[in-house]
């Protein structure tokens, strides 16, 4: 699990042991500086949360947080330095890959964390997100000049591209790949290279159509929203498929009319963890006979969500795939990319909420951290929506009703054979659970926080963020200042950044106020300002306002601060995020944004707006 494990694993993963590299050592060197983690050839620079764990004191999602980032920048002695992009254009050959390889690895050292389930929760469905409003982007940006790149080092370059990759690495299948890779690795081996250059090895060792199928998801914006609809023929089963671009809008109403080709993969009940046909949609409609499959029998598209795009089911279809939910046949991977599909319909008003609600219900039996994940992230969203209406404390009911029965499953306290998504799941679902203001939690949660405090029985590193946040969230101005304090007497940078990112959680108006002025103090490092701002703007309805009025009052000082780089892009998303009227996008677009005006509108301000249409 060290990083030299990692190195070794991707050499041998493309068969690139006997490449030496140009200096025989590498080194890992500290910073404390605006950027998680930056390689240089040969040395890697981290801040120190993105590289040290502290065996007690870490808590499980850092510990994974810190495997993942190391395995990033590894990767980059291969795609980035070994080989180098020919042009800006072809960023995402450093970044796709790297954020593809960084998985692979983890999955390797630790295959505990189940770590493709969590990579299509954070990177995936993240990347459809993006990828599904009116100004994305596609993946190969036409770059002009050096200074145009910061707006194409987003979730479209890292996230998307390695959702891609992984679709190509499935699509190819792992052997071809491999030799493909080394193809490309071993012809550009200290040079420059182009997309087109990946494509021709690819295709040389697997013999399909590499170039053509990849073109349609680097080249053009977006991605499918294939319609599926199911008739019965005798013992088969005949699926209709239509696809058309998905828009977070709504449906498509363009006058062009983009295609993809789209590698398919189908199973059924007979089988849920293996392909019964795969085949290659290189048309708008596409007609499949699936032969000996009962009427009894349900049938999936995409097999482990894969497949870079969205599927809606007919109502028969989705109704027959509910008990596969609830007694756990479908494979988690699967109950989350189904889920999550239904929540993106409904967000874009193509389905119903109330389908999408019907069908959570069904995941009361649910054990896997990751589909919890992904269910709570949807739910906050739809918590934020109903913020603005008279349902607030309805959606917290369902909320509780929803995670109540897992949480009396989990309890506390680790029980023995107990591992790291375990303790996810714990901290997940108690913080929700208090967020929430569930009696019996927030109870407990008190309790533990004053003896964490007086020093009795010091919490563990996975139950603090749940506690701080449950107590911070039903607190008052005894319970900030303790936080504060805490925070002042920690030691650890992780413990600080834990504190620093549940404070908005705080309710009380004067009290918002506080902690957005401890924001800018000189107790948290500039680089985590962005992120305790971000938590108020989170936090509550009260907060959402106060964070975007603090921003624009504070904005010279802000700007200045970060020099329009990432950090200023990450602020204005996390502070307009919430933001669900024309009103608010009124003011956010009558707003300076200093002499970046134009690029940071472009690349972080439209695509709140669109969310703001959205949500209205």
């Amino acid at each position: 699990s060290s990083p030299p494990s990692f190195l070794d694993y991707v050499g041998e993963l493309f068969y690139t042991q006997s490449i030496n590299f140009l200096v025989p050592a590498w080194v890992f060197a500290l910073v404390f500086s605006l950027f998680r983690s930056v390689q240089l050839p040969l040395s890697f620079k981290y801040r120190e949360t993105a590289l040290l764990i502290d065996p007690k004191n870490s808590c499980s999602s850092s510990r994974q947080w810190v495997a993942l980032v190391v395995g990033h920048e590894l990767a980059h002695q291969w795609f980035g330095n070994l080989v180098t992009m020919e042009w800006w254009t072809h960023l995402w050959l450093n970044e796709g890959f790297a954020s593809w390889i960084e998985y692979l690895c983890v999955d390797h050292c630790f295959p505990e964390y189940d770590i493709w389930t969590q990579f299509v929760s954070a990177d995936y469905t993240r990347a459809q997100e993006l990828d599904a409003l009116d100004n994305s982007h596609p993946i190969e940006v036409s770059v002009g000049h050096p200074s145009e790149v910061d707006e194409i080092f987003d979730a479209i370059s890292y996230s998307k591209g390695a959702s891609v990759i992984r679709m190509l690495h499935d699509y190819i299948g792992d052997e071809d790949f491999r030799k493909g890779m080394n193809l490309y690795l071993t012809k550009f081996l200290q040079k420059n290279a182009a997309t087109e250059d990946l494509w021709e090895s690819l295709e040389k060792a697997s013999g399909k159509p590499i170039a053509a199928v990849m073109n349609t998801w680097t080249k053009q914006m977006g991605f499918p929203l294939i319609y599926v609809e199911a008739e019965q023929v005798k013992d088969d089963k005949v699926l209709k498929l239509v696809q058309k671009k998905f828009c977070a809008s709504g449906p498509y109403a363009g006058e062009d009319f983009p295609m993809w080709m789209v590698p398919i993969s189908i199973c059924t009940s007979d089988d849920p963890t293996s392909a019964k046909m795969q085949v290659l949609m290189d048309k708008p409609e596409l007609t499949l006979v699936l032969k000996d499959v009962k009427p009894d029998q349900w049938v999936k598209l995409n097999l482990g969500t894969v497949g870079f795009y969205r599927t809606q089911y007919s109502p028969d279809m989705l109704e027959s795939l509910i008990p596969a939910i609830k007694d756990l046949s479908l494979p988690p991977v699967d109950r989350l990319g189904l889920q999550n599909d239904l929540f993106s319909l409904a967000r874009a008003g193509i389905i119903s909420t109330v389908e999408v609600l019907k069908v959570m219900e069904a995941f009361v039996n649910e054990p896997n951290y990751t589909v919890w994940s992904d269910l709570s992230c949807n739910l906050e969203i739809l918590s934020t929506l109903l913020s603005h209406t008279d349902f607030y404390e309805e959606i917290q009911v369902f909320v509780k009703d929803v995670f109540s029965p897992i949480g009396e499953r989990l309890g506390w306290d680790p029980k023995p054979g107990e591992g790291h998504l375990d303790a996810l799941l714990r901290g997940l679902v108690l913080g929700k659970l208090g967020k929430a203001g569930h009696k019996a939690t927030l109870e407990e949660a008190r309790r533990r926080f004053k003896d964490h405090v007086e020093g009795k029985n010091i919490l563990s590193a996975d139950l603090r963020s749940p506690v701080y946040v449950t107590i911070l969230k039903h607190g008052d101005s005894a319970t900030l200042d303790t936080m504060l304090k805490l925070h002042k007497q920690a030691d650890m940078q992780e413990e600080k950044n834990r504190i620093e990112r549940v404070l908005g959680a705080i309710a009380q108006p004067e009290l918002i106020q506080k902690v957005l002025t401890f924001a800018l103090s000189e107790e948290v490092r500039p680089q985590d300002t962005v992120s305790v701002i971000g938590g108020v703007a989170g936090g509550s309805k009260q907060g959402r306002k106060a964070a975007w009025k603090f921003v624009r009052d504070n904005w010279e000082e802000l700007y200045n601060r970060y020099q329009g780089g990432f950090l200023i892009s990450r602020l204005i998303k996390l502070t307009v995020d919430g933001f669900a009227n024309d009103k608010m996008a009124a003011e956010v677009k009558s707003h300076g944004f200093g002499d970046r005006a134009s690029e940071l509108w472009d690349c972080c301000v439209v695509p709140q707006l669109c969310c703001f249409e959205l949500f209205d």
